[in-house]
């Protein structure tokens, strides 16, 4: 059995460190891949699980790299359709440092998965052998046809008994696909009608208002002032709202700067009411990881998603307790990494979760 994720996957251009675009431009830029259900796919193959990711890309060389690069972390590509219509997105970034924050740009117009309706998929052959789906509130905000195919892929992996996992993931440079409607707005209507369909809700510690009207008190993200306790309400109110969701996770940055982060998350299961954090302190009190000179930002949440769903999957790995710090370690170290992607093994993320942060050469 395997998770199958969905979304688009993009060409990531950023200058080398922390240079601006502007400084390098004409110049040189690296070139790789990234796109949030793409992100989460690798980092499950990359801890020893089996995944698979739909998308529908141009038939060309970009597509090839791709299915290279694919092949390279062992996530499964018979579910990569190549289109006539449409493009390779393309997002270029800065890094940010000390207390200039990061920028994205995106340049994804016209690509392929949002050309691409509900029709345009055999929801039989994508949910063939698999008993995870994955999905983030990124395809949806894409185009009128790519929420049409999100509402139908979720509907369609519950109706098979599938597990359904959605990391709300809101973007407010995307949502621009209704003429006269707020991005907040649109992103709110669309994820709701989503909401029946799922099982597990990711968000990190703004997502919840943005795509669903539920805000943490107490709370001010552009301050980096975190409430940890108010989460708890958070999910419990999501949970009551949305009775078929089992588990609802949010992970909690303190932004200090660009360059300094506090970095946990909070995991609630539905069934108990109970919450619990990670990490914690030899007391078993609430303690974030506490990263300073921070590589790469892009993508830990991804590999909390990823890390987290790897988890559950696995017995070893399943209480709750356990899956909710080994997702907080395997995020934490994608911070140590740049690029989309996160390279950690299953082997190093559980020498952080067991107390080895101390970056020591390992000999």
């Amino acid at each position: 059995m395997r998770v199958v994720t969905f979304g688009e996957v993009m060409l990531r251009l950023a200058p080398a460190g922390f240079s601006r675009l502007r400084q390098v431009i004409p110049g040189r830029l690296d070139a790789t891949f990234g796109g949030g259900e793409l992100n989460v796919a690798v980092s499950i193959a990359m801890q020893g699980g089996r995944s698979a990711f739909l998308t529908a890309l141009p038939d060309n060389v970009l597509t090839d790299s791709l299915q290279q690069e694919l092949g390279k972390f062992g996530v499964d590509d018979d579910l990569l359709q190549r289109d006539a219509a449409g493009r390779f997105g393309i997002y270029l970034i800065e890094t940010g440092a000390n207390q200039r924050g990061g920028t994205v740009t995106y340049d994804r117009e016209q690509a392929c998965v949002a050309l691409r309706g509900a029709d345009a998929y055999d929801w039989n052959e994508v949910f063939d052998g698999a008993d995870w789906f994955h999905i983030t509130g990124i395809t949806p905000a894409l185009s009128a046809a790519a929420a049409e195919a999100a509402l139908a892929a979720v509907r369609s992996a519950q109706e098979r008994g599938i597990t359904v996992s959605c990391d709300l993931n809101f973007r407010k440079k995307l949502w621009r696909w209704r003429d006269g409607a707020s991005p907040v707005d649109l992103a709110r209507e669309t994820m709701r009608g989503l909401m029946p369909h799922i099982d597990v809700v990711i968000a990190n510690e703004e997502d919840a208002d943005l795509s669903l009207g539920i805000a943490a008190e107490h709370t001010d993200v552009e301050s980096g002032e975190i409430d940890s306790g108010a989460y708890r309400a958070v999910a419990s109110r999501i949970a009551r709202e949305f009775p078929n969701v089992s588990r609802v996770a949010i992970t909690l940055r303190e932004s200090i700067s660009a360059s300094h982060n506090n970095w946990g998350a909070m995991l609630f299961d539905a069934a108990s009411g109970e919450a619990c954090f990670a990490p914690t302190d030899s007391e078993g009190t609430y303690q974030p990881y506490e990263i300073r000179n921070i590589v790469d930002r892009v993508g830990a949440g991804d590999s909390f998603a990823g890390a987290l769903i790897f988890a559950l999957r696995t017995a070893e790995l399943s209480a709750p307790e356990t899956a909710l710090r080994y997702a907080v370690a395997a995020s934490c170290l994608k911070h140590s990494i740049p690029g989309d992607f996160n390279y950690a093994t299953r082997a190093e993320i559980e020498a952080l979760m067991h107390g080895s942060g101390s970056g020591r050469v390992q000999r």
